[in-house]
């Protein structure tokens, strides 16, 4: 059975309304002990919270291999976020995202997924990141 927005040809991401959801995976840092991974992509949810967004609740969860080693990041959360296709929420998000990421001290990187496109956020050096990041909201604002 389609929904709505599946009959009508367009995506389940991209709803009628013009509402986007963007799913944010969050891998922390392979350095954290356990409790302290746990607690990061809620550290993000709080502040992504705070934006003028539709909506945002927890996304898949995404098991942890059982070959999984110290020295790569563990992903630990996956938040799903609603929002308004225009006036620039998405940029404020994935700033939002960005700037979280430079605060921290530790090596968290944070995939954001519009239908399908991936874009991988970690640190990097700030035009690297701005070109990137700037590339990515051209291709989903059409701006």
């Amino acid at each position: 059975m389609q929904d709505d927005a599946s009959k009508n040809g367009q995506s389940a991401d991209r709803r009628a309304d013009d509402a986007v959801e963007v799913l944010l995976v969050v891998a922390a840092d392979p350095q954290l002990d356990p409790e302290a991974a746990e607690r990061v992509p809620r550290l993000l949810k709080a502040e992504v919270a705070d934006l003028d967004i539709e909506s945002i609740r927890p996304g898949p969860s995404t098991p942890v291999p059982d070959a999984a080693k110290g020295t790569d990041a563990v992903t630990v959360g996956a938040i799903v976020v609603a929002l308004s296709a225009s006036g620039g929420v998405l940029t404020v998000l994935v700033e939002t995202v960005r700037d979280w990421l430079a605060r921290s001290s530790a090596r968290h990187r944070v995939s954001l997924t519009i239908d399908g496109d991936t874009i991988e956020l970690e640190r990097a050096s700030d035009a690297e990141r701005r070109d990137l990041i700037d590339a990515y909201i051209r291709r989903h604002t059409g701006e």
